[in-house]
């Protein structure tokens, strides 16, 4: 694999450290600014918002820079807001902080998830994407941790400094790693708004947002059932949080090679395996030992989804995929969102703490029943979905990694 995805894995470790770790810092940031933890819980709103709002405003505003310039700037940006967040004076300011932060989120991902794919072969793309991912399955395992353990001991400004420096090694990382890459003349926003709009490209967002909102109904909540259900003390929480990152990065480790081979059976074999293991939790989270072996399982299969679907986004937009790459991580947010509110929603409804396994599964199979409609419509429209995942053409410099010569076509750089 290119040293670049070195770069790119070290960036997500610094977003997945700063969008996770605020849940654990929600008690320390209200404490010390006189607010209450249910105010402060509006931070982590305020992140996904700006991830929401950032992915498709940046993407479209960057349209036509070269690649690797752009990810300095989003890089540049979250740096600066996790900076800001460290300095805020107030809550106010820290809520600005905080989706100043979130905005480069998911043009980054969808910038560098293009970039991974260009510089390795075509036969590889999927494991490129997957590779970048890493970074942010590894900073569920010790960057948030470590980050909200700081926070607790140091106080929680620490933590967005430690973050800040982080964003800098990245920045420093990008800059020396990442290869400049050749832009397409036809590249603009024109084009990247009209493969937005394909109807396979909009599936693919809805199967996001339902499925991994199956995903956040239970993650929201795991804290509490780790309390509540599972009669474990507080002090455990952080180790059954560590355990779904494991699973998380197991899931990363295993859709990179799958996706390859087949990108629509993964993704279905993925989103039917989390709608079982929703199901089965709501039932093995009442024997502690079954509970733990569950919550990896479940890390997996739900992060397995991903790099399946941002492959398919990709190849969907194949002529100019930044946009709906990056429009994909905005749906990964609403599903954060919609799938807390619905499994709160089963919680305040009197269900109990187990309901959000139940509803998770029924947003799951929701996702599922999405990603059949839109592979039928593929096969009807004569399209590859279910062949190996061949999503942009690559750079001259990953024919060079691969010992190989390649001919690059003119439109190589969408």
């Amino acid at each position: 694999m290119p040293v670049a995805l070195i770069a790119l894995a070290i960036s997500a470790f610094g977003i997945g450290t700063t969008e996770f770790v605020m849940m654990g810092l929600l008690p320390n940031v209200a404490g010390d600014l006189g607010t209450t933890v249910p105010t402060a819980g509006h931070l982590v709103s305020a992140y996904a918002l700006g991830v929401v709002v950032g992915a498709p405003l940046l993407t479209a505003l960057g349209s036509r820079l070269p690649r690797k310039r752009m990810l300095l700037l989003l890089m540049a940006l979250f740096t600066v807001g996790n900076l800001a967040s460290a300095l805020a004076p107030g809550y106010g300011w820290l809520l600005a902080g905080r989706v100043l932060a979130g905005l480069p989120h998911g043009a980054f991902f969808g910038v560098g998830a293009v970039v991974a794919a260009r510089l390795v072969r075509p036969d590889r793309q999927a494991r490129a994407v997957a590779t970048m991912f890493l970074g942010l399955t590894v900073a569920n395992i010790l960057g948030v941790p470590a980050a909200t353990l700081l926070g607790q001991h140091l106080g929680w400004r620490a933590t967005f400094v430690v973050v800040g420096v982080i964003g800098l090694v990245a920045l420093a990382a990008l800059a020396r790693l990442v290869p400049e890459l050749p832009v397409d003349e036809r590249q603009g926003l024109g084009r990247e708004l009209r493969a937005l709009g394909r109807t396979q490209v909009l599936l693919g967002l809805l199967t996001a947002v339902l499925g991994f909102a199956g995903v956040f109904a239970v993650y929201s909540y795991l804290a509490s059932m780790t309390t509540e259900v599972m009669g474990f003390g507080e002090s455990t929480v952080t180790i059954v949080l560590a355990l779904f990152g494991i699973g998380m990065t197991g899931g990363a480790l295993a859709a990179g090679p799958l996706t390859d081979r087949a990108p629509r059976p993964t993704l279905y074999g993925s989103l039917a395996a989390l709608a079982v293991t929703l199901v089965a939790f709501r039932f093995t989270v009442h024997v502690p030992w079954l509970a733990l072996v569950t919550v990896v399982v479940l890390g997996a299969v739900g992060f397995m989804t991903t790099t399946p679907l941002q492959m398919l986004v990709m190849e969907k937009a194949k002529d100019a995929p930044t946009l709906a790459s990056a429009s994909n991580h905005s749906a990964f947010n609403l599903a954060n969102a919609g799938g807390a509110w619905a499994g709160g929603a089963a919680v305040a409804a009197g269900w109990g703490w187990t309901s959000p396994a139940l509803v998770g599964a029924g947003l799951a199979a929701a996702g599922l029943a999405v990603a059949v409609v839109a592979g039928l419509l593929d096969r009807r429209e004569g399209g590859t979905g279910e062949g190996a995942s061949h999503v942009v053409a690559r750079s001259p410099l990953a024919g060079r990694e691969a010992g190989v010569r390649t001919p690059v076509s003119p439109a190589s750089g969408s």
